[in-house]
């Protein structure tokens, strides 16, 4: 969506006319300015949030990764298909459970940025890994099965 606007020749203006033109002017600028202020907000209002996620790490098979917490799971890769921009957390051995040679799962806080219809999160702004225990002491989660 842009805003355009059209430039046209101006004849000076002398008189009894220069008050009437200069309010017509004013009044020109107003609403221009009226409307980049209201495309800006709705720019702003359609574009997706930031929001900060914390709950289980899955990346169970290559290429499929997804985080689930409390509200349900967040796809962040799948084989083929969908793969969300940015890093994954690192995490270390003691961070991570291995259920299939060195794929698993583990507990992680991203700040991403996601289609809350769809759960596909488009990008990861920042990822850390936490310790096992955050996400096993929190009622809310469920460990993956092995």
């Amino acid at each position: 969506m842009g805003v355009s606007v059209n430039f046209v020749e101006l004849t000076p203006v002398t008189g009894r006319h220069t008050r009437e033109y200069l309010r017509n002017a004013v009044q020109v600028l107003v609403l221009a300015a009226s409307a980049l202020a209201c495309a800006g907000a709705l720019a702003e209002a359609a574009a997706p949030k930031a929001e900060n996620r914390c709950g289980w790490f899955l990346n169970p098979t290559p290429g499929n990764a997804w985080l689930t917490d409390r509200d349900g799971d967040w796809i962040v890769a799948t084989q083929g298909g969908h793969q969300a921009d940015g890093d994954w957390p690192p995490f270390k051995d003691s961070q991570w459970v291995a259920t299939n040679i060195h794929y698993g799962h583990g507990c992680a806080c991203l700040k991403l940025v996601a289609d809350p219809a769809t759960r596909q999160v488009a990008r990861i702004l920042s990822a850390r890994a936490l310790p096992l225990k955050n996400c096993r002491q929190d009622p809310t989660l469920k460990e993956p099965a092995e």
